[in-house]
């Protein structure tokens, strides 16, 4: 997972554009930051991205400055989502929609073929909880995305393997099990 100050300058990235973004008809939003040597390349934007970046910063630990940096990003992400509801829920929902297919895609691929998905779970549940994030955002995705994600979970709890929060150890406080369940545990290699 990244680190606090690199989930930092996505969310700034983020700030400077996110009136530009919500006003738009994209969902998937270039940035246009290069991460530092070393890092991963940062996602588009997306709101499903924001929040989850967000999140992961919020529960890592930070300095004072790096503290006062990230209420002041909160405060302008809360600013946005007041001053463009309608567009920021549009987003969310369309946000949604992208996201539960290709969680969807992995939990069919996973299903076919578990030998060769099984180790991609870590990397691929990060939709999971974009879709838990963007689900309070928004009143307008349709009942049958809800029930369709219920079922994928249905499948996921009786496939996982209960353990361990597979995340960093630091994140654990920002992704409880109580909605996160699907952080703590893995897949196996093969269906029994």
């Amino acid at each position: 997972m990244p680190s606090s100050e690199y989930d930092l300058r996505y969310i700034q990235a983020v700030v400077d554009q996110l009136e530009d973004y919500l006003l738009s008809q994209i969902l998937y939003w270039p940035i246009g930051i290069r991460p530092s040597a070393g890092a991963p390349s940062y996602p588009k934007l997306t709101l499903g991205g924001l929040l989850f970046a967000r999140t992961r910063a919020s529960a890592m630990p930070k300095s004072e400055a790096e503290t006062n940096k990230f209420e002041q990003l909160d405060a302008a992400i809360n600013q946005a989502r007041t001053k463009w509801t309608v567009n920021w829920e549009k987003k969310a929902a369309r946000g949604f929609q992208a996201r539960l297919t290709l969680w969807r895609n992995f939990i069919e691929d996973y299903r076919v073929e578990p030998s060769s998905q099984y180790d991609r779970y870590a990397y691929e549940v990060g939709r999971r909880v974009q879709l838990e994030l963007l689900g309070h955002e928004t009143n307008s995705i349709p009942a049958a995305a809800f029930d369709l994600l219920k079922n994928l979970d249905i499948i996921l709890q009786t496939t996982l393997v209960p353990g361990h929060f597979i995340w960093e150890k630091v994140l654990e406080t920002g992704f409880p099990a109580d909605p996160y369940w699907y952080l703590y545990g893995c897949l196996p290699s093969r269906m029994e």
